[in-house]
């Protein structure tokens, strides 16, 4: 019996050992690697619901007001209800213990005016009669009250803490439920019982430090039956079960320090990347706020950005550039009297040469154009209702080039003619359908307004905030007349506040491809599979190489950034179409950014 129980001890041991071991880590959900950077949390504070508790002496308040009252007792119908009206005076104090629930102390006094017909120890003057011949006196009950009474937050339970010199939930609504003794006074004899508390409060705070409020509170005392001196009777008339007084009051309330609930403990040491065995300490202010982001890029068919990688300031033509605002394939005819002749003639365009159009040269050709005009010419990809692809008659090209000053040209590569950049060595594949050689249709799936339909149908993490590629290119490399129109002002400031105040953990993005393959030829399925695994990894790594250049991020270290070359990143579509949504929506990366703010 000794060596079970001692064998139970030494077990018990070693796991609790164990569990203080460990140490509390966040790891990217998709992420499963063993080389792949973890980071570790010790104290995560994003958590609006959730503040460390102070010590016992801070959080407290001290209230006063001034209020009127009708009572309601046995004989309330016998005359007029402005003889029911009283005022009452009110002091207390109190603490919050959480931002949420509280206690207070309130010592009150008054008098319940109203009528009997009865003598009791409360009334006074001369009988009266009323209009239906019922004789009555007056009635007058003076009282001191002491209560304790529970409070409740509302707006900070329902809407969570807002935070220290916060200038969210300037107003305030509190319900509080008590009970108290209370003293009549003025009679011969003593005289005392118990109340019943219940108050619902709107208080207006008017700085940021909410260190005094204005106070209107809607308020109900419950009393014995015979708060009045009339007993209840078990027959007749006075029936009712309690006494009441309910009325409004005006008042003021006062908050010592400490006021406010901090996110954390602080402590010297928060933050760690921890890279393949090297620990690199970032940084930080007692108390950060973690935070992770998340958003997607959605990508046309056959087309990752590789063959524009690695993105750089001098690169001929920028991937994610063209995604965000590109008109149609970034390339022109490099012969505009030749484009001219031949439209004129009604003669085909291939065989012409065509040049890539540098992304600058690009950006500042539509900034150049009038507001009207570069709302117009926002083609980029699934960044508005309007398809990427522009037509090619004599019309539209040389109105086109009436504001440009040159002729658009698609993507020649053997046989085929794409009405959509795609890569070079993806260009010679033939898909199923003539049609789909061009996108005909947009769900705006990479700006602001489609992220409705990415939170429906995408598998994305709950614990991150969702932004749309539109808001995340406005913040961090433009947002001027080309993607303006595509994202939300306020979301982008938003976005722009965290990368200029926080510090940038951990990036992680994972690339993914359809099903969808033409190939043919022996080994059909395994190579289809492999050119899809292809585009995934490399619109992964086009999406980082693009974040890697840009303010931010240039100074991060490799260790930093993971590309997730999932075993299988590719998703099921059967669809011979390119342009429909189930296939649209799986041609994306998904980028999670760990974050931590001062």
């Amino acid at each position: 019996m000794k060596k079970t129980v001692l064998s139970l001890i030494l077990m018990l041991s070693c796991f609790l050992g164990s569990m203080n071991a460990q140490e509390p880590t966040v790891v990217s959900d998709t992420v499963r690697c063993a080389a792949c950077d973890s980071i570790y949390l010790p104290q995560p504070t994003d958590d609006k619901h959730r503040v460390v508790t102070n010590k016992f002496k801070d959080n407290w308040f001290i209230l006063g007001g001034v209020g009127i009252h009708a009572f309601s007792g046995d004989y309330s119908e016998v005359y007029k209800y402005s003889g029911f009206i009283s005022p009452d005076f009110t002091i207390g104090a109190g603490k919050w213990f959480t931002p949420g629930i509280g206690a207070k102390l309130q010592f009150g006094i008054g008098n319940s005016r109203g009528y009997s017909k009865e003598w009791t120890p409360f009334t006074y003057g001369d009988r009266m009669v009323n209009g239906a011949g019922i004789p009555f006196w007056k009635s007058n009950n003076k009282w001191l009250d002491v209560n304790a009474s529970v409070m409740f937050n509302l707006s900070r339970l329902f809407s969570g803490y807002e935070g220290k010199d916060s200038d969210r939930l300037m107003n305030q609504f509190i319900a509080s439920v008590g009970i108290g003794a209370l003293h009549h006074w003025g009679i011969e004899e003593q005289r005392n019982e118990w109340s019943g508390h219940f108050e619902l409060q709107y208080s207006r705070f008017f700085d940021k430090k909410k260190s005094i409020s204005l106070d209107l509170k809607a308020q109900t005392m419950l009393y014995q039956t015979n708060f009045d001196g009339v007993e209840l009777k078990s027959s007749g008339e006075n029936s009712a079960w309690f006494d009441i007084n309910y009325g409004l009051s005006l008042g003021v309330t006062y908050y010592f320090k400490k006021r406010h609930w901090d996110r954390c403990v602080p402590s010297e040491k928060h933050v760690y990347n921890v890279t393949r065995n090297v620990i690199m300490p970032v940084p930080v202010n007692d108390c950060p706020e973690y935070g992770v982001m998340e958003f997607y890029v959605f990508f046309p068919n056959n087309y990752s950005g590789c063959d524009d990688a690695p993105v750089a300031t001098d690169a001929q033509v920028n991937a994610i550039d063209y995604l965000a605002s590109g008109v149609f394939t970034q390339k022109r005819f490099e012969d505009t009297d030749a484009v001219a002749s031949r439209l004129a003639a009604g003669a085909s365009l291939k065989g012409l040469k065509t040049v890539d159009i540098p992304t600058a040269e690009f950006m500042a050709m539509l900034d150049s154009l009038n507001a009207e005009d570069s709302v117009n010419m926002r083609y980029g990809y699934e960044m508005t209702a309007s398809p990427v692809s522009l037509s090619m008659d004599a019309e539209s090209m040389n109105a086109f080039k009436e504001k440009t000053g040159y002729y658009y040209a698609p993507v020649y590569s053997g046989n085929n003619t794409w009405y959509y950049r795609i890569d070079n060595e993806t260009g010679t594949q033939r898909l199923v359908a003539d049609a789909n050689y061009k996108e005909t249709q947009s769900f705006s799936l990479n700006a602001h307004e489609g992220l409705e339909m990415v939170r429906k149908y995408m598998n994305y993490n709950y614990d991150a905030d969702l932004y749309s590629f539109a808001d995340v290119y406005g913040a961090i490399d433009d947002n001027g007349s080309c993607v303006a129109e595509s994202a939300d002002s306020a979301t982008v400031k938003r976005i722009e506040k965290i990368f200029a105040d926080g510090k940038i953990l951990y990036v992680v993005a994972e690339g993914f491809a359809t099903s969808q393959d033409n190939f043919i030829g022996e080994d059909a399925e395994n190579i289809g599979l492999e050119r899809n695994r292809k585009l995934a990894f490399n619109r992964a790594y086009t999406v980082v190489q693009w974040l890697k250049g840009n303010s931010g991020f240039e100074n991060l270290p490799d260790d930093y950034f993971a590309i997730n070359a999932l075993n299988d990143p590719i998703i099921r579509v059967d669809d011979d179409s390119v342009q429909g949504l189930n296939a649209k929506m799986r041609r994306c990366v998904k980028v999670r950014i760990h974050y931590v703010i001062d």
